[in-house]
């Protein structure tokens, strides 16, 4: 059972590729931890604001703020350093 929003959904379906190593019928139920986690690694510019604007900028740095272990690793250095930095300023 999907708990994704019909806008969630369809910004998933946009940046499919991706989710490349997602199977085709699991990308709609993708967590929001995926989610983020993908954007922020692999997502240009424009991705990662449409991603805001669509999770919600306090929701989106939940989600960063409270990966834990190796999730948080999971990040690029740089890309952890500098959300760290922005989330904690602007959310």
């Amino acid at each position: 059972m999907s708990t994704n929003t019909p806008q969630i959904k369809q910004f998933i379906k946009e940046n499919s590729s991706l989710f490349w190593y997602t199977p085709e019928s699991e990308k709609e139920n993708i967590s929001n931890e995926l989610l983020v986690e993908t954007i922020l690694n692999y997502g240009d510019l424009n991705t990662v604001k449409k991603l805001i604007i669509t999770l919600g900028m306090q929701t989106t740095a939940n989600v960063f703020l409270n990966m834990q272990g190796r999730k948080k690793m999971n990040f690029y250095p740089e890309i952890y350093n500098f959300f760290s930095l922005y989330f904690k300023r602007y959310a």
